[in-house]
């Protein structure tokens, strides 16, 4: 059964009552439920991509892309989620679901194609194909922030040409990151679960404090206030840049904390470990058509 619920531990209620949207953040929870409806898995199979969220063994959280065909992604039950391929042997949480046990995941689907996206979170155990993911949040998000672009080629992942790691951005690093107009952040809850969220701006939005500093405003959205109450809790946190026209992609993990001033927050973000993979995915997007929204 599908039960609406609103899933906020203190971390979320503390930031939603210091910025004054408890009510409103009450009413869009009851959207939340476990269950898949219909309209979720017919989006989830037109997906070719799903961004992850999760630790890895050390604890560090990243965020990661799956790609595939359409389908790779799909609904297999009413809480239940098959993820073909799995996570690629290059990624960082390539080990992070072992077989013994479930792992605390969370998952975003973002379509730039339609400016939809919808978040599913719950936990993974590995397949023979895959993963299995049992879900314990569905929720849509508005298309606030979103770029819209088109998709231009698509085919099954590769091996990525090259992997850099390293624990501070270099110079080419980051100006892809001054450039970008979306990245995704992962953070877990006080009880470990896990989430996978979307950031969006123009060009310029992320700034480059240091070589291993990055900042960002945390625009007005839903009011539900998940990633800024998770890291209220939990100070870990993942990101991932994407490059959209040439498939690669640039992982941080690392620490944030948030600056309330008045009528505004930022995001501080400190890298302790970076992965880039150039080349690694199939998909070829169009530049951008930047969202109305982004101030």
């Amino acid at each position: 059964m599908d039960t609406p619920h609103a899933p906020y531990h203190p971390g979320s209620l503390a930031v939603q009552t210091r910025v004054g949207v408890r009510a409103a953040a009450e009413h869009v929870g009851r959207s939340i439920g476990r269950g898949i409806r219909p309209v979720a898995a017919a989006f989830l199979e037109l997906q070719p991509m799903l961004v992850i969220g999760a630790a890895d063994g050390g604890g560090r959280l990243w965020s990661s892309l799956l790609t595939g065909p359409p389908g790779f992604v799909r609904a297999t039950g009413p809480t239940t989620v098959a993820v073909r391929g799995g996570v690629p042997a290059h990624d960082p949480l390539a080990a992070a679901f072992p077989a013994d046990r479930r792992t605390p995941l969370g998952t975003i689907a973002l379509d730039p194609r339609t400016r939809r996206r919808m978040r599913l979170n719950g936990t993974a155990a590995p397949t023979p194909a895959g993963l299995s993911v049992q879900a314990e949040e569905v929720f849509s998000n508005c298309p606030k922030y979103l770029q819209k672009r088109e998709l231009y080629g698509a085919g099954e992942p590769t091996a990525p040409a090259a992997v850099h790691r390293g624990d501070r951005l270099t110079p080419a690093q980051r100006e892809a990151v001054r450039a970008a107009d979306t990245f995704f952040v992962a953070t877990v809850g006080p009880d470990g679960a896990a989430d996978a969220s979307h950031r969006g701006g123009n060009p310029g939005f992320v700034r480059v404090d240091s070589p291993t500093e990055v900042s960002w405003p945390d625009y007005p959205g839903n009011a539900m206030f998940l990633t800024l109450g998770n890291l209220a809790a939990d100070a870990r946190a993942g990101l991932l840049f994407v490059d959209w026209s040439t498939g690669s992609t640039l992982q941080l993990t690392g620490t944030a904390r948030t600056e309330f001033t008045p009528g505004a927050r930022t995001v501080r973000f400190t890298v302790t470990g970076t992965v880039e993979a150039r080349h690694t995915g199939p998909l070829r997007w169009s530049a951008p058509e930047y969202s109305p929204a982004n101030p």
